[in-house]
């Protein structure tokens, strides 16, 4: 089941600049693409519910820990200013 498409029209609408060599390989690729995707359209599917994905999915959760990797008061005493637990920088605009 062929299926037609005009690959240099194509890439012209996409403002590609395609060689002929590009053009032909190009067009084959689709060709193979736009035939299979037929294939699949072609396919009875009455009876089938319709899904967002083929397996059943659960979402697995974990409960959230929290590791500290680095001592606050160790890190802040490294900073070159700051207030109480937050580093200060210098503005970055003149408006408040």
């Amino acid at each position: 089941m062929p299926v037609d498409i005009d690959i240099a029209k194509v890439a012209r609408l996409a403002r590609l600049a395609l060689s002929d060599e590009e053009l032909d390989r190009y067009g084959r690729q689709c060709e193979v693409v736009l035939e299979h995707a037929a294939l699949v359209q072609a396919l009875t599917t009455d009876g089938v519910a319709p899904t967002s994905h083929p397996l059943p999915r659960t979402n697995a959760f974990r409960e959230d820990l929290v590791i500290e990797c680095l001592d606050r008061e160790e890190v802040l005493s490294q900073a070159p200013d700051r207030d109480g637990d937050f580093f200060l920088v210098p503005r970055i605009h003149d408006e408040p």
